[in-house]
């Protein structure tokens, strides 16, 4: 399937809505590498917010929704997106390919690397700062999130297609109530979903991404509830605990009430009520000069 990516970006000096996003952009402009079809299923794309009123060199951060790696959870995307504009982030909501639709791992992987590569190679036509673009998810996208966060790689300078050079590192993550562990405190689902249902043991370990935490892994803010038994708050400290064993700054965030898959608990576009996790996660990007203070 081929579509003008630059006819899109052309519309980028346009946005003037805070309130809805103005475009959706494809992540390959030629023909997606392994795609099953050209329905809407087969094309991963971003969705694009942006922030009333910003100025260029805004930061950005690319939001990973969940769904167990079987669907896309709205409130975890959109609603993220709109929250974050208020902070003046533009965001971009990532639709990766699923396994209801036969896709499995890599090809999460491989959504998610494009997405921070586009971003990060067209940040002037989309305004934001390449040195300022975050990675953020929830449950399974909190994996996928954690996935990028460990498995990134510098670009191929010699690619054919000039954004495949780009560096695929975040300069920094979100994970809220994130599936981390292919192991013994997994989400099951999410497991089967991304691996299959009887893995090779090591891609289990190569995909236990507690396991793959490196002293170049970006800084981190990680959330979870003490009550969730989807996903065990296991998952959030054994990643805790790597990111200290090799000196990778973070946040760590234990709220005992919430249980599984609470998002903001605030809907667009007062807000009224959102989980302390928000406030949190502000001041730390404040802290860390992601945001302007």
């Amino acid at each position: 399937m081929r579509i003008a990516l630059t006819a899109f970006l052309g519309l980028v000096l346009a946005w003037n809505s805070a309130a809805e996003p103005l475009l959706t952009v494809p992540l390959w402009s030629t023909d997606t590498p392994g795609a099953k079809g050209d329905s809407p299923n087969d094309i991963p794309t971003l969705t694009v917010y942006r922030p009333e009123g910003s100025k260029p060199n805004a930061p950005a951060m690319i939001i990973c929704p969940g769904g167990g790696y079987w669907g896309l959870a709205s409130h975890e995307g959109p609603d993220y997106a709109l929250f974050l504009n208020r902070q003046g982030v533009t965001c971009f909501v990532l639709r990766y390919r699923l396994a209801q639709f036969g896709y499995h791992h890599p090809t999460m992987l491989l959504d998610v690397s494009r997405a921070m590569r586009l971003v990060r190679h067209k940040a002037e036509e989309f305004g934001v700062d390449p040195h300022r673009i975050g990675i953020m998810g929830s449950s399974a996208g909190g994996h996928l999130a954690s996935t990028l966060m460990t498995h990134f790689d510098a670009g191929n300078p010699k690619a054919p297609d000039p954004v495949d050079s780009e560096s695929s590192r975040p300069d920094l993550g979100v994970l809220c109530y994130a599936v981390i562990t292919m192991g013994e405190f997994t989400h099951q689902g999410s497991k089967d979903n991304l691996l299959g249902k009887n893995p090779d043991p090591a891609l289990v370990t190569l995909m236990s991404n507690e396991k793959q935490v490196t002293k170049d892994t970006p800084p981190a803010f990680v959330w979870h509830t003490w009550e969730d038994k989807a996903v065990p708050v296991e998952n959030s400290l054994q990643f805790a605990a790597a990111l200290q064993k090799n000196g990778v700054p973070f946040d760590l965030h234990i709220y005992q009430n919430g249980g599984h898959g609470i998002g903001l608990q605030s809907k667009p576009p007062e807000f009224a009520g959102v989980h302390p996790w928000g406030l949190d996660l502000v001041y730390w990007l404040k802290a860390r000069g992601f945001l302007a203070k």
